[in-house]
This record gives structure tokens, C-alpha cells and sequence, in this order.
């Protein structure tokens, strides 16, 4: 009697970690030397696959996370336990904080429909920030599920996913982990609302379903199990193309600004109001500024002028006295769109525009030559080539192009008709050849070089720079 008892508390016990899963694995965000976020999602069905629905819905429970310095765990740490709730799109974050620079931190998900039937998930780990030594991250932008998963060129890029990266994801994630950086930046487009176009997503489960299925892939969890990563929104994953803050096209600018918070580790998952520009010392040679497209903008029709603004007056205000303060040997601006180009010139939303914004990024470069606020360079997405280009008023640019081949286009040398350089003003050392995926490789050390690595979606090195601050 008490065997079959015994038998049927373990039958229940199984059936109930059965209904419970974190398919999505898990997320470190916003890595400093002292803290990071810790991220996972709460899901009703397991491993990488799409219910019938092609979705994967998420599933009421609780969580914590342990961490340790140690692999084995010894003297292990727990979080808070954290409910995962359907108001959250069922998404558990917590924060670490009180951690060692430079040290690699192992941690794993203990989770349950409730505390008293838990179990604990994989291994992941993240390192924190250094205080000296050798750093290197890649970086990342325009990921088209949409053209990856069905064949379709969006633009000039080959279609190459074959049945097998349909099922692990994109190759460059396997590219990237093999290099093994101490973290990511994905710079925008991480998911792409309105591909396909009919039906682009608008409701809000159909704009949680872009999130879920692109990080369900395997390459993509076993890359972010021990990569952490910082996180800027574009258009695609902010409302649609080209947008603004304008008009009654679905979806609404408070959801697309409300879900990129909810699902990415930038924030406390209940932070509804920290401004999403920020700033990161991530070397003592080094000095990150994540800057906000979005949600300051102008409309983009608004003629170009003084009063027309991308940043909008307060982000303005802070990155110039934030740049002026710093002491970094380089000081980089992660933008999630061009400053330098060139581009199209049938487009208006970006700083590179003729009809768009460029008047905010040629004084704004204007003001750091007579502030005398030197090593300034930008790394940008949004355009899907990968480019290095010099402005007139000497500022370089570095384009990282789309991370999957099927979303890459050949691009704009200066002195196009149709670019908005035609005048050739501005110098390019390099655009690629043919149009490919691939992702920008930084690597600096204690004697402030840096080495600047354009890369295909395989890893192979396509264009490298040296540069040594002066």
C-alpha cells in the first residue's frame, strides 16, 4: 500500500515538472563588474519547438535563480523566488548585485508551478566586467525570422539557411559562440513586427510571439548560456518600418515601448520609467553609449532643421555632458541607426537623411570638435551592409550589418546619385564585396588597441582595423 502511495506521489511529481518548462533558456543583461540581470521565461511546452499554433505560450509559476563562482555550485547563493504571471508575458528577471569584477559566475533556473515542486535547469554562466586585461564582444543587428525561416531574400542577400539551421537557428550564433566574447550588443531589429507584411503583428500576443520564436533556437540559447548582452530597439521591434511617434497604425508607441522593456534585460522587470539611453564603462579603456531612436523622435517628415531631433533635448543634453566627462581612450556610441552613411536617399528617418536628421548629427559632430572631445566613434545597425566610413568632420562609423545572409543588401558608397552622399564627401576604407550576414568583432587591450573585425555569418574575418587612441 505504501509503495503504490509512494509510486503515485512520484507519477504526480513527474506529471507536474512535465507541464512546466523555460524553453527559451535564459538571459544575463546589462553585465557590469559589480551586477547584472538574470533573465528566464516560464513556458508551457518544452525544448525548441513551436506548438500548433506557432507560438510558444508560457505557463504560471515561480522562480528563483542560485549562482555560485564555483561550477559545482559549492556555497551557492539563491535569489528571491519571483512569480511568473501572465501580466509579464510570464517572464522572471532578477538582479544580482555585490559580484566581483572580472570573474565568471555560473547560475541556474530553480523553478515550479509552485516553491515545493521545483526543479533547477542547465548550467549558464556570464563573466563580469574587468577591471584590466584583455576584453572582446560582437555585435549584431536586423535578424529577419520572417526571410530566414521561409526563403525569402529581404533585399540583395543570399537565401542559404538549409533544413537544419531552420531548426538550430542562425549559423552566426554558432560563429560567435566559438569566439567566445565576453558579451553582445544587439543594436536593433531583433525581431521584425511587420515581416511578414500581411499579417504584421499588431496585437499584443502577436508581438510577444516574435520575441518567443526567435529565442526558442537552440545556437541562440546555447550562445546567451554564457554570453550576456545589452540591448537597443529599431523600428522593426519598436512599431514598424521607418517609424515614429505619429499616427494610428497599430502597434501603438506605449506597447512597442512597454514590450521591448518586458522581454529584454536592460530594465528591473517592474522599471517602467528608466530612460532606455544609458552608459557603460565595460574597460578602463573603453566607454559604451547606448543611445534611444524611438521614443524621443521627431516625426520624419518634420522639415530638417535646429528644432528636429532623433534624441530629443534631455537625451541630447546628457550624452554631450556624459562624452565631455569621460576619461575613456575611446569613447563609442552604440546608435541604432547610421550618423555617418551614406544611405539611400529616399529615406527620412535616420541621421544620415537629407530630408531626415541630419542636421542633429553634423552639429552634434561639429560640437565635439570644438569641445574637443576626440575618439569618438559609432557602431551602428538598421543598415544591412557592413561599411566602414569616415565622416568630413573625421568621426568613423562602423556598420554591422544583418546577422542573417537572407537579410543583407549590397548597400551605398559615397558618390552614389541616389545616396544621401552624392557629392563623395564622405571616405570609405571598406564595404564588403557581396552581400553576406555576419557581425562586428571588438577586441581591446590594457594599451588601449583596439581591433575592429568586420565577420561573415560563418566567422570568417572580412576587413580588419587597428586603431590606437591618440
Amino acid at each position: 500500500m505504501k509503495r503504490a502511495v509512494l509510486a503515485c506521489l512520484l507519477l504526480a511529481a513527474r506529471s507536474s515538472f512535465a507541464e512546466i518548462h523555460h524553453a527559451q533558456g535564459e538571459l544575463a543583461g546589462e553585465v557590469t563588474r559589480s551586477s547584472v540581470l538574470l533573465q528566464s521565461r516560464l513556458t508551457a511546452t518544452s525544448g525548441p519547438v513551436l506548438d500548433e499554433t506557432g507560438d510558444i505560450p508560457g505557463k504560471a509559476g515561480e522562480a528563483c535563480f542560485e549562482w555560485s563562482e564555483s561550477e559545482d555550485f559549492a556555497g551557492a547563493k539563491r535569489t528571491d523566488w519571483l512569480p511568473a504571471v501572465a501580466e509579464h508575458d510570464f517572464v522572471v528577471r532578477l538582479r544580482l548585485d555585490g559580484l566581483k569584477a572580472g570573474t565568471r559566475y555560473h547560475y541556474r533556473l530553480v523553478f515550479g508551478e509552485n516553491r515545493d515542486q521545483t526543479q533547477t535547469g542547465p548550467v549558464r554562466s556570464f563573466k563580469t566586467l574587468p577591471e584590466k586585461g584583455t576584453l572582446s564582444f560582437c555585435m549584431g543587428s536586423c535578424m529577419n525570422y520572417h526571410a530566414f525561416m521561409h526563403g525569402k531574400a529581404n533585399g540583395g542577400g543570399p537565401v542559404t539557411a538549409t533544413e537544419e539551421d531552420k531548426r538550430l537557428g542562425y549559423p552566426v550564433f554558432a560563429a560567435m559562440t566559438a569566439l567566445k566574447p565576453d558579451f553582445f550588443i544587439g543594436t536593433g531589429d531583433i525581431v521584425y513586427y511587420d515581416h511578414p507584411a500581411k499579417p504584421a503583428a499588431q496585437t499584443l500576443p502577436e508581438l510577444r510571439r516574435k520575441w518567443h520564436e526567435q529565442f526558442r533556437f537552440p545556437r541562440l540559447i546555447e550562445f546567451f548560456a554564457r554570453t550576456p548582452a545589452y540591448w537597443s530597439k529599431d523600428d522593426h521591434d519598436f512599431r514598424f518600418n521607418d517609424a515614429d511617434l505619429g499616427g494610428q497604425k497599430l502597434p501603438e508607441p506605449a506597447t512597442g515601448i512597454e514590450i521591448f522593456r518586458e522581454q529584454m534585460p536592460v530594465f528591473d522587470l517592474w522599471d517602467k520609467t528608466t530612460p532606455t539611453y544609458r552608459t557603460h564603462r565595460v574597460h578602463p579603456h573603453v566607454q559604451l553609449w547606448f543611445t534611444e531612436g524611438r521614443d524621443y523622435r521627431s516625426p520624419n517628415k518634420m522639415p530638417d532643421g535646429p528644432e528636429k531631433s532623433i534624441w530629443g533635448k534631455g537625451q541630447r543634453e546628457w550624452l554631450q555632458s556624459t562624452l565631455k566627462a569621460s576619461d575613456a581612450a575611446w569613447k563609442i556610441i552604440i546608435t541604432p541607426t547610421p550618423m555617418v552613411g551614406p544611405d539611400r536617399n529616399s529615406k527620412v528617418d535616420n541621421h544620415t537623411n537629407l530630408a531626415g536628421f541630419k542636421h542633429e548629427a553634423d552639429s552634434f559632430f561639429q560640437w565635439l570638435r570644438e569641445n574637443g572631445v576626440k575618439n569618438v566613434l559609432t557602431f551602428c545597425g538598421d543598415r544591412h551592409w557592413q561599411y566602414h566610413s569616415v565622416h568630413p568632420l573625421g568621426v568613423e562609423e562602423f556598420s554591422v550589418g544583418a546577422l542573417n545572409d537572407e537579410n543583407a543588401i549590397r548597400g551605398e558608397k559615397p558618390g552614389g546619385p541616389k545616396t544621401t552622399d552624392p557629392e563623395g564627401k564622405i571616405k570609405q576604407p571598406y564595404i564588403y564585396k557581396e552581400p553576406t550576414g555576419g557581425f562586428l568583432r571588438v577586441t581591446v587591450d590594457d594599451e588601449a588597441k583596439l581591433v575592429l573585425e568586420h565577420r561573415d555569418d560563418h566567422g570568417v574575418v572580412l576587413n580588419t582595423v587597428e586603431k590606437t587612441a591618440k
